[in-house]
């Protein structure tokens, strides 16, 4: 069973940075899709960057520029480097994965696996 466990949320003023960690536990393969998502206080939760299993990597338009998404495969890490943060960036964030090669897509319909999440808080 995939076990997946965030930190590094926290607050921080606008134009500030943030590096969010999810350790993957239960799966040592090399087949596997991770993803963020986050769900801002009365919304919808949306996808913010996938990484395949070959490193390929995609974001939301929202966030281009200014999150990076990457693996740490020695420490089975998935981490995302936030700069340059907004209000509009806060959000419960949330590590998510796939089973499989190749990634279906930024969309929460299709990960297997969720951790619980960790806060993130960005003020004026």
């Amino acid at each position: 069973q995939v076990q997946l466990v965030e930190s590094g949320g926290g607050s921080v003023q606008a134009g500030g940075s943030l590096r969010l960690s999810c350790a993957v536990s239960g799966y040592t393969g090399s087949s596997i899709c991770m993803a963020w998502f986050r769900q801002a206080p009365g919304k919808g939760r949306e996808g913010v960057a996938i990484i395949d299993s070959d490193g390929s990597t995609s974001y939301a338009d929202s966030v281009k520029g200014r999150f990076t998404i990457s693996k740490d495969n020695a420490k089975n890490t998935l981490n995302l480097q936030m700069n340059s943060l907004k209000p509009e960036d806060t959000a419960m964030y949330y590590c998510a994965a796939e089973i499989r090669y190749n990634c279906m897509g930024l969309d929460d319909a299709y990960m297997e696996y969720w951790g619980k999440g960790t806060r993130v808080t960005i003020s004026t």
